[in-house]
């Protein structure tokens, strides 16, 4: 390794991956949820992303958020690279990507003052203690008082039975030769054979034996960020939280959203035993410990301030609210960590019809009594399930959402143009949620197809097909791979259909069509302009 990678892994580059818990809207909302003031819903606003790896979560952001300015880093000259072209071809203004160390950047030109919100995804378990301190004192000098800060880290105790497994695998690469890929695929098998063995440590530890299994099916590029720096620290919340409150930080919730419900999450003993602990830093880490937490996605606020009861129902009234999964009736499943949700459809069937007509305030909801006779506490709770469990999203007010469009949509088009070439790529911009929605190669090319003027799902799957069909790419079906252009065009236009009836009015409503402007519907904007002012 180089020095300038000071022991984080150089030889492949990280994955393109679109991280929802970075989307300011969601970070509005769990501050909300948790009875915080944020400064969110103002002007001016600026956004910092600490190790932006490909910076494609922070130029889809900047695209479905034309009002912020958005500031990225990383330490690879080869995803800085890859991050401004696609924000060139984006016409992405509001966003500048930064070559930096984490010792170096806080002496970049041209960076705000303050930042309003400081993010780190996949960065601080995966740096030196040295590092870690530098991401500490730029956070200090740089977050606005009352500013806030979304950090994820690797969690103690979840991760105590394979950490013996980690330093098996770190230590066989070490020792390899060849590229990066190469030995780590050694090392994956040296590994699977010690399992093999029956050796002790995997025996009396399935929870290793289970990890690596998983391992096996991840790309290389996952695995060689997750697993093969020199540096990789699990850490207990409280010791976590001790390092951010030297900046000044204090926690204020999990961007997980149900993981800030406990009567979701635990039964009334557990609850019973979470209670009878008054310091909410040693108490998380008590649930951690119920949990066998081994991931961590928090906010964290410099300078908190709590609502008045009065404020923070005044906040919820404010909060848009935008359907992400498509709702015609009937009884859902609502899963969390591999646990049912119960959730009453008689409560939530009338908030889902109401937002399958289009974004809505909760003000706006309750006027039209979609919560019926529930009582506050409930209605909160539920569509913090909702929200959770990603059947609802935080919204944007619909105020600016004419100029949101329009950058998403030349952002969306370059992505549909990609998909011409690759599947990297999975997700759209939305002016809606400000966040992004995942759509696969074939629904970013039926996009494509309807951009250019074509109205039939037959043609978009047409077009698809002469698309695909010189690149020697064929669709699989049922286990295997089809090899006619009759059996291929048949699927495709299976699957083009199926995206008109089921996928295709919600893309319409979240606004990641491409073709024309005003083509997302909102119920009773004016309403909902009105309850927003």
């Amino acid at each position: 390794m180089t020095n300038w990678t000071s022991g984080y892994v150089a030889g492949i580059d990280y994955t393109y991956d679109f991280h929802r818990q970075l989307t300011p809207s969601l970070l509005g909302f769990t501050a909300t949820r948790q009875g915080l003031r944020h400064g969110l819903d103002g002007d001016q606003l600026t956004y910092c992303e600490l190790g932006c790896g490909q910076g494609f979560s922070a130029n889809l952001l900047a695209a479905a958020n034309p009002h912020i300015e958005f500031h990225a880093m990383d330490f690879s000259p080869s995803h800085i690279a890859g991050a401004r072209e696609l924000a060139q071809e984006a016409a992405l203004d509001n966003i500048r990507f930064h070559e930096r160390s984490f010792e170096d950047f806080g002496e970049t030109s041209g960076l705000p003052a303050a930042f309003d919100v400081i993010a780190l995804h996949g960065v601080y378990s995966w740096v030196s203690q040295e590092n870690r301190q530098h991401i500490l004192n730029f956070i200090s000098d740089r977050l606005k008082p009352g500013g806030l800060v979304y950090v994820s880290c690797n969690t103690q105790p979840g991760w105590a039975a394979s950490v013996p497994l980690r330093r098996i695998l770190t230590s066989r690469a070490e020792q390899g030769r060849g590229t990066l890929p190469e030995r780590i695929s050694e090392a994956m098998g040296f590994a699977r054979r010690l399992a093999g063995a029956g050796g002790g440590y995997f025996g009396k530890n399935p929870a290793a034996a289970a990890r690596l299994d998983h391992l096996a099916s991840m790309p290389d590029n996952y695995t060689a960020h997750e697993y093969f720096n020199k540096d990789w620290t699990p850490f207990f919340f409280e010791d976590l939280a001790a390092e951010l409150g030297s900046a000044k930080l204090s926690f204020a919730g999990s961007v997980s959203l149900l993981d800030n419900l406990d009567c979701v999450r635990f039964t009334p003993q557990q609850q019973a035993l979470l209670d009878e602990e008054g310091d909410p830093v040693r108490r998380e880490g008590l649930r951690d410990v119920l949990l066998d937490e081994h991931f961590r996605s928090d906010v964290f606020v410099k300078g908190g301030r709590a609502h008045t009861p009065r404020g923070e129902v005044g906040a919820w009234f404010a909060a848009t609210l935008a359907l992400t999964r498509p709702y015609s009736g009937g009884v859902l499943k609502f899963h969390h960590r591999g646990q049912d949700v119960p959730l009453d459809q008689a409560e939530y069937a009338p908030v889902l019809q109401a937002l399958a007509q289009g974004p809505a305030t909760v003000r706006s909801l309750l006027d039209q009594g979609a919560f019926g006779t529930m009582q506050w506490g409930d209605i909160t709770r539920m569509l913090t399930v909702l929200a959770g469990v990603g059947q609802i999203a935080p919204a944007l007010p619909l105020d600016g959402l004419e100029s949101r469009a329009a950058a998403c949509r030349a952002f969306n088009l370059a992505i549909c143009k990609r998909a011409e070439e690759s599947d990297v790529l999975r997700h759209l911009a939305s002016p809606v949620t400000g966040g992004g929605v995942e759509l696969d190669r074939f629904e970013q090319l039926f996009l494509l197809a309807r951009s250019k003027g074509l109205e039939t799902p037959a043609e978009w799957a047409d077009l698809a097909w002469r698309i695909l069909a010189p690149q020697g790419q064929r669709l699989q079906h049922e286990g295997r791979v089809l090899e006619t252009e009759e059996e291929n065009l048949a699927l495709l236009r299976a699957r083009a259909s199926h995206f008109a009836a089921r996928r295709l009015p919600l893309c319409e409503s979240l606004g990641l069509t491409l073709e024309a402007p005003g083509c997302v519907p909102a119920q009773d904007q004016e309403q909902a302009k009105g309850t927003a002012a």
